[in-house]
């Protein structure tokens, strides 16, 4: 009689022992000595409160953030192109940047990763992605999980998901719900599409257009590969560096929102209080030529494309506006272009655009 083994099954244990040993280097980059356990047991410790000559962070009334969320189809092109070290980089980003939102910082992250059978190679540009955006956001990458799936997935298909834990000060929490009338509306720009409506992009670009990921666009000047892997940007530093300079006591930042799926009509509602509504002028921001490029190839509609994409804002901050001039400078000064997009007026909680 056969003895069937685990490898049978399509899972090779000794193989996934390399896996796991490619990722050490890449988790031990991003530890500080907040990170008291290392790597390797069931589950990660992080001190929240700690003192040494060096680092002094305590809290006095420290509320936890919690957020999770995924690449998406975004994976799709990164498969077309084998190119596999830059995804790591939205997972981050997608996660990290949403904690921000409630003036907090993130402080560690932990990835989940699926694929059918284990690939060594991959995964260890994958975890590079991952550990490159914990050190650009300042966060240590303290463990995850990965599982070998192979009925669930087909050859060259993978998952990802991330998980990022933050701390806020409770006196220190950004919620939306001093937004007023006459405040000024901050669009910190995008490195491109972000993770989100690759469906649509998928469509447009490949079955539309018939493109391919090594097709060259002069107008984007790189190849369609290149440009739809161009990872989301962090905006932990800068967003970080305000909120140090202005104590929210002072009121400030009235409110931060991600830019993500839905674009700015449907993230800028999540944070305005009873009574508040947001006017955007359209022209007021350069849009990237990658925006108006697809909106040509799939001939989708303005309205569908201000729906679905970022339209070349990842991030906006509310402001008083007293101050939004200085906001704005600082937050070029940390090398985001950032751009009067409108304001706050009286009216049903929504974003209405204007020209």
């Amino acid at each position: 009689m056969t003895h069937l083994t685990y490898r049978d099954a399509g899972l090779d244990l000794d193989l996934y022992e390399k896996s796991l040993a490619g990722m050490v280097p890449f988790l031990r980059r991003t530890h500080t000595p907040r990170v008291l356990d290392g790597f390797g047991g069931f589950a990660s410790l992080f001190s929240l409160d700690f003192n040494t000559r060096l680092f002094a962070r305590n809290y006095r009334h420290p509320v936890l953030i919690a957020s999770t969320d995924g690449v998406g189809s975004k994976l799709k092109i990164a498969s077309l192109a084998g190119k596999h070290d830059t995804v790591g980089i939205d997972l981050v980003a997608m996660s990290v940047n949403d904690c921000l939102c409630t003036g907090g910082e993130p402080l560690f992250f932990l990835d989940y990763l699926a694929m059918p059978k284990d690939d060594p190679d991959l995964t260890r540009d994958l975890i590079k992605g991952i550990s490159n955006g914990c050190i650009e956001a300042e966060c240590s990458l303290v463990g995850g999980e990965t599982a070998i799936l192979p009925d669930f997935y087909q050859p060259g298909d993978y998952d990802m998901a991330g998980f990022c834990v933050g701390v806020v000060e409770r006196d220190r929490i950004i919620n939306g719900r001093t937004i007023r009338p006459g405040d000024v509306v901050l669009g910190l720009s995008s490195s491109g599409i972000h993770s989100n409506g690759y469906s649509l992009v998928r469509k447009a670009v490949f079955d539309h257009a018939r493109l391919t990921v090594r097709d060259f666009v002069p107008e984007l000047g790189r190849t369609v590969g290149e440009e739809l892997l161009e990872p989301t940007r962090l905006y932990v530093r800068a967003i970080k560096h305000l909120l140090h300079h202005y104590p929210v006591k002072r009121r400030v930042i009235r409110g931060l929102a991600h830019i993500t799926g839905e674009g700015l009509e449907g993230n800028i509602p999540r944070i305005l209080p009873p009574g508040r509504r947001v006017f955007l002028r359209r022209q007021s921001w350069p849009i990237p030529p990658v925006f108006p490029w697809l909106q040509r190839l799939g001939n989708i509609d303005e309205t569908e494309m201000f729906r679905v994409f970022n339209m070349g804002i990842g991030f906006v901050v509310i402001v008083s506006r007293y101050f939004a001039e200085s906001i704005q400078r600082q937050l070029s000064d940390q090398m985001i272009p950032t751009f009067v997009i409108g304001e706050v007026r009286e009216g049903e909680p929504g974003v209405e655009f204007e020209g």
